[in-house]
């Protein structure tokens, strides 16, 4: 009996990696606003909202990695070759 092996590409490893990272930066800035002044980067100056385009931001990066990653793994699962 054969054994069937799925190989997918390197992009799918980028996106799943991409969606990951950005995921969990989207917890954490949702949960500790401060992390960017931890760091010494301040670009608004204690007002909360350049935390909150970042928390936007990252969430729709992740959503879309995340989609784009399951359409490359749904792809290569579908394709015999």
């Amino acid at each position: 009996m054969a054994e069937s092996r799925v190989t997918v590409r390197r992009r799918f490893w980028f996106e799943a990696v991409l969606a990951a990272v950005t995921g969990v930066l989207f917890v954490v800035t949702l949960f500790w606003h401060e992390w960017l002044e931890a760091f010494g980067f301040d670009p608004d100056h204690g007002d909360g909202s350049a935390e909150w385009l970042i928390v936007g931001v990252l969430l729709l990066i992740c959503v879309a990695s995340s989609a784009v990653a399951r359409s490359e793994w749904r792809r290569t699962a579908i394709d015999p070759a």
